[in-house]
């Protein structure tokens, strides 16, 4: 058994020891970029399991360690992880587990010390909790991130990205049901094998992939007249993960309509553009604004080259880049308006808005208090610009049941579909909101 070793601050480490031994827990939060995630880890010479278990017991298991008024996404991963180690059949004195760590204004940088907690009421404090970040705010001898695996790990948020587009616009279509899912699993495989060789890790390489996995999924047999577009915003957590909205993206496709979800691109391009953002504002260090503002240039054009694969494939809609996000937010919200989602929460339900997708599930976990004024705060604002806009606040806490969450998401969709009846007859930009910024949008490039 691995010897337990704790820094000067009494922190338990996860030692070099460990890495060989133990198993490292995962929360799931976005299916297939997590899933390459793990494959990249386990590349690295982890042992990882990233847990897909979705029940009540983790809600209770998180009430009963975490104060219930912490915002729901902490208590559903940290019940999530707790639910594994005790009931998962993992030998506790063999596990870890990893949590992300931003650093940021946002309640999730404290999860960590909220999981840590939670293990000693366990009795379960000699299991070690491994911080991933880029902030430098933890340090583990058994566990880093190198620059090599960090390339990679961009690269498959930028895969997983175009997969899941693509995906979302096939699967309420297919012939053959389950056919999106097992051509997700086929370019996730093919993906991860070919960075363990050093390929698709170039731009040029990735633009190829890209239209080849563009070509592939426009290749899968599909039958039927469009559907109406249900876009799904809010918190990051809560929007993505399964367990955070109760299958949502399921329930949406089971009720006839397709779902439309924002990618992760944009969010990763907004929490580095707050760092430049943040020099602009409130003064600080040049060299830092001159970083970020490259590593940002560098993921945009990779963005780029994502949304040009999807316009040239002829057969899928293309989202739009960052800066036409940002142009859409001005006389909405300003840049200091940054934690949680911030102001791209609201620019994501104008892009919906913007290319035909009128009907939105807003997801409003408990606690989150700044999704609450970016989100639903913003509905009436939305709808006054937008007539037409169908906009829909689900709240996520654990006392919301899953029938009352999915009869109001039925009422959106019974309005969806009467606004699609008027449809022809309406005017294509009803909203003079939307000629004001046209000329932003037009001049909204890199």
């Amino acid at each position: 058994m691995a010897k337990l070793v704790y820094d000067d601050t009494g922190r338990l480490l996860f030692t070099k020891e460990m890495k060989e031994e133990y198993t490292l827990l995962m929360p799931q939060m976005l299916p297939v970029h997590f899933g390459m995630m793990k494959k990249l880890l386990e590349c690295e010479g982890y042992k990882v399991d990233m847990l897909t278990t979705n029940h009540r017991g983790i809600v209770d298991e998180g009430l009963k360690y975490v104060h219930n008024d912490t915002c729901y996404p902490a208590l559903l991963v940290i019940g999530q992880l707790i639910d594994a180690v005790k009931h998962g059949g993992y030998d506790p004195h063999k596990v870890g587990l990893l949590i992300t760590q931003t650093g940021g204004g946002c309640r999730a940088s404290n999860y960590i010390h909220l999981l840590r907690k939670a293990l000693e009421k366990a009795d379960m404090a000699y299991i070690p909790v491994v911080s991933v970040n880029l902030s430098g705010l933890e340090k583990n001898p058994g566990f880093g991130l190198s620059l090599p695996f960090i390339r990679k790990a961009v690269y498959a948020m930028m895969y997983g990205d175009i997969i899941v587009n693509v995906a979302n616009q096939v699967r309420p279509y297919e012939v053959e049901a389950g056919a999106a899912d097992a051509m997700i699993d086929r370019w996730s495989q093919r993906l991860v094998d070919g960075f363990q060789a050093g390929k698709g890790m170039s731009r040029r390489q990735m633009r190829a992939n890209f239209d080849e996995i563009c070509f592939d999924f426009a290749a899968i047999p599909v039958e039927g007249e469009p559907k109406i577009r249900v876009g799904v915003v809010g918190e990051i957590y809560v929007k993505f993960a399964p367990l955070g909205n109760n299958n949502l993206e399921k329930f949406l496709l089971s009720e006839g309509v397709e779902p439309v979800v924002p990618g992760l691109t944009d969010f990763i391009i907004f929490k580095i553009y707050n760092r430049v953002a943040d020099v602009e504002l409130y003064g600080g260090k040049w060299i830092k604004k001159a970083g970020c503002s490259l590593f940002m240039k560098y993921i945009e054009a990779c963005q780029r080259d994502m949304i040009a694969a999807l316009e040239h494939s002829g057969r899928f809609r293309a989202p739009g880049t960052f800066r036409e996000l940002h142009s859409l937010v001005h006389g909405y919200l300003g840049d200091g308006n940054k934690m949680g989602e911030g102001w791209l929460l609201t620019a994501e339900m104008l892009e919906l808005i913007h290319s035909g997708t009128n009907s939105i599930v807003c997801t409003q976990p408990f606690g989150c208090l700044p999704n609450h004024i970016v989100g639903k705060g913003m509905i009436r604002k939305l709808k006054d610009d937008y007539p037409y806009s169908n906009i829909v606040a689900i709240d996520y806490d654990p006392g919301a049941t899953r029938i009352n969450q999915e009869n109001r998401i039925k009422l959106m969709l019974a309005n969806a579909k009467g606004l699609a009846r008027q449809e022809p007859a309406r005017p294509r930009e009803e909203s003079q909101r939307t000629r004001e910024l046209e000329p932003q949008l037009a001049h909204a490039n890199i």
